[in-house]
């Protein structure tokens, strides 16, 4: 753990770092304002669901098990669809002061085994461009290509999905920059 006394500081600079720049991202650039759409008659569907009784969970639409899912039954509801996926949160305002802390903890972590990468491949002293490239690349890794699986997995749009992996090239660039600059002499 000799790599936390020496990189304490970059790990909470860069997740500092990446929180402001997302925040920027999401609340001040206009790109990510399409990502989201509206129910169509949103009320009557809402209170369908309501009267379903969802419980918080991950759900999926029409539901079927390996064994049925090539089923003329279910093949049948798959054509007449929707297909999708839902996910339900608990009922109530969304948490952002507790989204947001989880999203800071989540920078902390990917700062942390950032800097243990780093530190176990980088001799102190390796000059800035070496550790941006080590850094940055972990970074992305960690904030940008995850989200190809909800394109494949999860039927996001692929157009939502690239901002994502954007973002998170925008995220490893400034982990990576962090890192080089306050990469031990």
């Amino acid at each position: 753990m000799a790599f936390l006394a020496a990189l304490w500081l970059p790990i909470l600079l860069s997740a500092v770092i990446v929180f402001v720049a997302s925040s920027i991202m999401h609340m001040v650039l206009p790109y990510h304002r399409s990502d989201y759409q509206p129910l169509p008659d949103e009320d009557k569907v809402l209170a369908a669901l309501r009267a379903a009784g969802l419980k918080r969970g991950l759900y999926i639409f029409p539901f079927c098990s390996h064994k049925n899912m090539k089923s003329p039954e279910v093949v049948e509801k798959y054509k007449q669809g929707p297909v999708g996926m839902m996910t339900v949160f608990p009922s109530g305002p969304p948490a952002m002061p507790k989204f947001l802390g989880l999203w800071f903890v989540y920078c902390l972590i990917i700062g942390f085994f950032v800097a243990y990468l780093a530190w176990h491949t980088l001799a102190p002293g390796v000059s800035y461009p070496v550790v941006f490239r080590v850094a940055g690349t972990a970074a992305f890794l960690a904030h940008g290509l995850g989200h190809i699986s909800n394109g494949i997995w999860k039927g996001q749009p692929w157009s939502m999905t690239l901002k994502e992996v954007f973002d998170g090239l925008i995220f490893g660039l400034l982990t990576g920059g962090t890192f080089g600059w306050l990469w031990p002499r």
